[in-house]
């Protein structure tokens, strides 16, 4: 049911993306290098949200690997960065950048690198 609830083309498909998961899940516990991205969707009007953003993104520069900006209106940005780092510290950037006030949506992606 699963493998059909997911769209997967077939039970050994399902079964491997769960195995794949569940590695990655170990791999961030035991905390090693990871990358991944951090994407959100904000208002860019709120007050002091770009300044905030930036200094976030900047302090952690040697994590940040690169980053997109879109304009999906007139108020409302998409910001996609890409990060490499230890998995905790990923994490905790992430949670900092998505709780500023303003950001409507957020999530970090992250998969092993080896």
């Amino acid at each position: 049911q699963f493998a059909k609830d997911n769209s997967f083309a077939n039970r050994s498909q399902a079964l491997r993306n769960l195995i794949e998961k569940n590695i990655v899940e170990k791999k961030w516990h035991c905390n090693n290098v990871v990358a991944g991205a951090i994407v959100m969707i904000y208002d860019h009007h709120k007050k002091d949200i770009l300044t905030k953003l930036n200094k976030l993104q900047h302090d952690n520069h040697e994590v940040i690997l690169s980053s997109q900006h879109y304009h999906l209106s007139h108020d409302i940005c998409l910001e996609i960065i890409a990060v490499k780092g230890l998995a905790k510290k990923l994490t905790d950037l992430s949670e900092k950048l998505i709780s500023i006030k303003g950001v409507r949506h957020g999530k970090l992606l992250m998969s092993k690198t080896d």
